[in-house]
């Protein structure tokens, strides 16, 4: 080792550093120290930074999740929300069903019931459906009931007396709750035909009593003018004012709906009040035809569950009061109920059949409400002609009626009142042929006993051939404004017998006129009162058959003015 010198300058000069080394050795030591802490801060900060990383990696695994299951619960909000909303029954809806008697607010209260009483069924999964279920069965059940109630009592004044407007309490009151007796067939079937049987009670009582009441008047009327058949041969004892001037021809008027007013059952109070039996006849068809429609109507739009609630139209013509009540109805045909508004689609061939089983209940009902009216109505129609028949014009004019009153049910589609408008026309039809061959053979009776014999007398006088000859012409007059083309053929085959009796009267009784010139004159009088006579009714002159017999009668008629010319010259 070699030692330090104070004399060699070197050595001098880091001798004299020496504090400042140690100083610096110190710093270095320290340095290192610290250095030494650092190293040892840095490897616990770097383990402490790895959990941290950690942690930061799972807090956005946590933020992804949430911020997934946020958007999901935004997803379901409103469908939620519309849920809840489609489910909950408002507390305001169950106070009206509960608190509350039938009124208008029940109309759109029963509807908005309906709608929570399908939605709840349809979503039986859901937890807050099963909850609800039975609160919404409890309000159906009490809305039922009460709905019964209500319409049994709308139906009480129908019953107890027919001054009730009967049309008013269906327009303006049934109908328009039209809708409750559509929930009660589908949540409540049983309760729908206990009204639906409680309503034909009712209306059956009332239309029995009231045409039974109608009839009966009408009846009176017709007891004070029986008809009568009168041979066109023979000469009436009692005759009219009428008969001297010819047939009145307003009478045809009753063969139409548009005409002369109807009898109303009042008028039969006063004795001295008569009208003809095609009058009575009339009146008592139309009644029956305008209230037998108008229910057949306010029937299909009322029980028919496919129905809309619809508004009636035409005023019944009859509007009777009576006070007693008859019969009630025993059994009635359910109508199908259609179950729930969610009903499957169903192929047009079992729509066609649903709609035919309905059609077939609704005509069913209104049979049962209208079969013992029908029944008063049919003995008076029928003693109109039986037993003993009227004159052959009202005969036809009662059969021209009905045929009209037949095409107007048509237009209005009350199929089942045909069937009993059909039954008359195939009820007069053969008395009308019986009193036309009744009449033609009074005329060859009449003209067998023309010419007389050795111990009888002839029958055939002046006023016997005008009046034959004056009826024939009345007869074809009225024959042609009563008739419809597709009964020509058959109105006008009774006349075509008939016409060459009526020639043949009147020239057998112009061949006992001696004188040939006072014969042909007679003969073209006689022809001149029938054409005369045939073309005085209310017809156009251009029908086909009125010129075929003006052709004929005028033929004969200028044949005989021939002969009086020929004998005058």
């Amino acid at each position: 080792m070699m030692e330090v010198s104070e004399n060699n300058p070197d050595d001098a000069f880091f001798i004299g550093k020496t504090k400042e080394y140690l100083e610096l050795h110190e710093q270095v030591e320290t340095s290192t120290n610290l250095l030494g802490e650092l190293e040892t801060f840095l490897s616990t900060f770097q383990t402490d930074l790895s959990a941290v990383s950690g942690q930061i990696s799972d807090l956005q695994s946590r933020s992804r999740e949430f911020d997934a299951k946020l958007k999901g619960r935004r997803k379901i909000e409103r469908p939620l929300s519309l849920l809840l909303a489609d489910l909950a029954i408002p507390p305001e809806l169950a106070l009206l069903i509960l608190d509350n008697n039938v009124n208008e607010a029940w109309i759109s209260g029963i509807e908005e019931l309906e709608v929570k009483l399908d939605t709840i069924q349809q979503r039986t999964r859901v937890k807050a459906a099963k909850d609800l279920s039975e609160v919404a069965e409890g309000l159906r059940i009490v809305a039922a009931t009460k709905i019964r109630l209500f319409f049994l009592g709308l139906m009480q004044p129908i019953r107890a007396t027919v001054s009730t407007n009967m049309q008013i309490i269906q327009t303006s009151v049934l109908l328009k709750y039209r809708s409750l007796v559509g929930f009660l067939q589908r949540r409540a079937p049983k309760v729908a035909t206990e009204v639906q049987r409680a309503y034909i009670g009712a209306a059956r009582s009332y239309y029995e009593t009231a045409f039974r009441r109608y009839a009966r008047s009408l009846g009176y009327i017709l007891a004070r003018d029986p008809p009568k058949s009168q041979l066109i041969t023979t000469s009436p004892s009692d005759a009219s004012k009428a008969d001297e001037q010819g047939y009145d021809w307003s009478r045809l008027d009753y063969a139409q709906i548009e005409g002369p007013p109807v009898t109303l059952a009042y008028m039969a109070d006063d004795k001295t009040y008569k009208q003809p039996v095609e009058a009575l006849f009339r009146s008592l068809m139309l009644v029956l035809m305008d209230n037998a429609t108008a229910e057949y109507n306010f029937i299909n739009s009322f029980f028919n569950p496919a129905a809309a609630p619809m508004t009636m139209t035409g005023a019944p013509l009859m509007s009777p009061t009576f006070d007693d009540r008859r019969t009630d109805i025993g059994s009635v045909l359910e109508l199908p109920m259609s179950p729930v508004r969610t009903r499957p689609l169903l192929s047009m061939e079992e729509q066609q059949a649903a709609e035919n089983e309905t059609k077939k209940a609704l005509d069913l009902v209104w049979k049962q409400v209208m079969e013992t009216a029908l029944e008063y109505c049919k003995t008076m129609l029928i003693s109109c002609w039986q037993p003993t028949p009227p004159e052959i014009i009202p005969l036809l004019t009662m059969m021209r009626l009905n045929e009209n009153v037949l095409v107007e049910i048509q237009k209005r589609a009350c199929t089942p009142f045909e069937s009993f408008v059909v039954e008359l026309r195939l009820s007069m039809w053969p008395i009308f042929q019986k009193e036309m061959n009744t009449q033609i053979e009074s005329l060859k009776k009449l003209l067998e006993g023309a010419s007389g014999g050795l111990l009888t007398k002839s029958t055939l006088k002046d006023s016997v051939v005008e009046r034959v000859s004056r009826a024939y012409g009345t007869l074809f007059a009225a024959f042609i404004s009563l008739s419809e083309p597709s009964e020509e053929a058959m109105l006008f085959s009774n006349l075509g017998r008939m016409r060459p009796e009526i020639a043949q009267i009147i020239i057998t009784h112009g061949n006992k006129i001696k004188d040939s010139r006072q014969q042909a004159v007679y003969l073209s009088m006689a022809y001149e009162n029938v054409l005369h006579s045939a073309m005085s009714g209310p017809f156009s002159n251009t029908h086909p058959k009125a010129q075929a017999e003006m052709s004929f009668w005028r033929e004969k008629e200028e044949n005989a003015r021939k002969r009086i010319m020929l004998r005058s010259g």
